[in-house]
């Protein structure tokens, strides 16, 4: 069965996949230095990366607010989520344009390499053959979440840590 995108809105969906479509996707790496992998890629190929981008995002992310309407399929639309930068809160029928920018440079990413694939030699630190020896740092791995899209996402949320046992506290 084919994947159908269905482009998160603003409106709350209950089936939205994807917080961004191909044409946002078309139009973002428009002026992108390392479009390739984008522009190479196939209208299915590039709208399951954005559905998986979306995936990651959210799963990754806590932002700030909360749901417009927990029926919602993701994690936007958000209420009580302040603009960067200032007093007022994003309208809550809103995908603020980061977050948008932020899923078609996760999908490009996710175009050129799986980023969620274990890394080599995990769980190993050391690999003999014969004389030569190779050895693996299990912190020199890429994130999963790319530092690009960290900086799109920064000033709407907290990236999770997976061990840190700490939690974003938000003064209402």
């Amino acid at each position: 069965m084919a994947l159908t995108l269905i482009k998160e809105t603003g409106a709350g969906l209950v089936d939205a996949n994807a917080y961004a479509n191909a044409a946002d996707g078309d139009a973002y790496h428009d002026g992108h230095l390392y479009a390739s992998a984008w522009t190479a890629a196939t209208l299915a190929n590039k709208e399951k990366a954005l559905v998986m981008a979306t995936w990651l995002i959210d799963g990754q992310y806590q932002f700030n607010g909360v749901k417009a309407d927990e029926a919602q399929a993701r994690q936007w639309p958000r209420r009580r989520c302040r603009l960067p930068d200032s007093e007022d809160e994003l309208p809550a029928d809103s995908v603020p344009k980061a977050v948008i920018e932020a899923t078609c440079e996760m999908a490009r990413e996710l175009l050129v390499a799986d980023r969620t694939a274990a890394p080599a030699g995990e769980g190993l630190k050391y690999h003999n053959t014969g004389t030569e020896q190779t050895g693996y740092d299990k912190n020199d791995t890429p994130p999963v979440i790319p530092r690009l899209v960290q900086a799109h996402l920064a000033k709407y949320g907290a990236l999770l840590k997976s061990r840190s046992g700490a939690v974003q506290l938000t003064r209402t």
